[in-house]
């Protein structure tokens, strides 16, 4: 038996070319070349949805860095005393205390470097003295 294909074809084609509203040319007036488009577009959606957490954490990691070396204090101790300091704040709420409440951001620091005094750090990059024998 043949199905009519009629009702779900046009809605079908409806939502694409609504959803191509706004785009140049063909993109916007011709069914096929507004798939192609719309679906290209939500393929680059998808990955810069990714790629703006990733330039994101790289900016609140700058911001932090900046922010805690002119308390005296590198990125990487930072993180290392809010671990040993037990304050589980992540990057995100850091930077923006950072920029928004420098008050609050600096008695973070002071904790943080109460909980890195006279204690050596994981990890240290200082070379050794000896080097290691081959």
């Amino acid at each position: 038996m043949r199905v009519p294909r009629g009702y779900t074809k046009h809605h079908r084609k409806k939502r694409y070319m609504k959803e191509a509203k706004g785009y140049w040319g063909g993109r916007s007036k011709l069914y096929r070349t507004a798939v192609e488009s719309v679906l290209r577009s939500r393929k680059w959606a998808y990955t810069h949805r990714k790629q703006r957490r990733r330039n994101l954490r790289t900016l609140w990691i700058m911001r932090l860095n900046a922010a805690a070396r002119a308390r005296g204090i590198p990125y990487r101790h930072l993180v290392e005393g809010l671990r040993r300091a037990g304050i589980a704040l992540d990057r995100k709420v850091l930077a923006d205390l950072a920029v928004a409440e420098p008050a609050a951001f600096d008695a973070v620091v002071a904790e943080v470097k109460a909980a890195l005094k006279g204690r050596p750090l994981s990890g240290s990059r200082r070379p050794s003295a000896v080097p290691a024998a081959r």
